[in-house]
């Protein structure tokens, strides 16, 4: 197989398997953040949800969340008697957002209760609300904990992404299956071995951005942490 024709085509598909996890990946950080508040603060009812929810997305395989989201969504919209306009790709957006959401959040909540807690007792001392002692105190700390374990996630997640391709989404790895199958599946080993230098370089660039914000967030470490954020809250 000419490689300069086969990876053009591999590379076209790229785009769809990147909006998809760009997409995912703002979608399951806001959840996360909700699951996490709910849980931290023990709300009743809301916590427990969230628990559930976090349970779920930890304990069912990917690829069976990415079936029940196919095959779930239309159902949820039919009760709203809304025009069905569930597609592969909004499932799988749905699917793995639900994934990243409740993984994140087993990240970011041992993240926030490391926080020392003398650093809660200063920032509820000064009147600070729950947001203001999270955006000044807890956050930035928590933060630099939480980086590595979020680095994870969204190279699980990059991964996860391949997936897709069993509910119809025409991403990179669907549509290496397609050239595969054009040309009799003569040529598998080329194929795969282009699509593990994609997604390498796909979590190598992952990996290095996270890596950015965990070197430029260093100053929150926790050796120094306690002394830069009890300045911070007196300011």
């Amino acid at each position: 197989m000419d490689l300069s024709i086969m990876i053009p085509e591999l590379l076209k598909a790229l785009p769809l398997t990147l909006a998809i996890t760009f997409t995912a990946m703002i979608a399951g950080f806001l959840l996360a953040l909700i699951a996490t508040t709910f849980r931290v603060r023990r709300i009743p009812v809301l916590s427990q949800l969230a628990d559930l929810y976090v349970s779920y997305a930890r304990s069912v395989p990917v690829v069976l969340q990415l079936f029940v989201a196919f095959y779930g969504l239309p159902l949820v919209v039919a009760l709203f008697e809304v025009e069905d306009f569930v597609s592969p790709n909004v499932a799988a957006i749905v699917g793995l957002s639900l994934y990243h959401g409740g993984y994140l959040s087993e990240v970011l909540r041992p993240a926030y209760l490391a926080v020392e807690r003398g650093q809660h007792d200063a920032a509820d001392s000064l009147g600070y609300t729950f947001l203001q002692k999270i955006l000044r105190v807890v956050g930035p700390q928590a933060v630099h904990i939480a980086l590595p374990g979020y680095g994870n996630s969204i190279i699980y997640l990059i991964h996860n992404v391949a997936l897709v391709m069993y509910i119809g989404a025409a991403d990179v790895m669907a549509t290496a299956h397609l050239v595969m199958e054009r040309d009799y599946n003569q040529y598998q080993f080329e194929t795969y071995l282009v699509l593990a230098v994609i997604y390498s370089l796909l979590c190598l660039v992952a990996w290095i951005v996270v890596r950015f914000f965990e070197t430029r967030n260093a100053k929150f470490a926790p050796n120094t942490a306690p002394a830069k954020a009890t300045m911070m809250a007196s300011v």
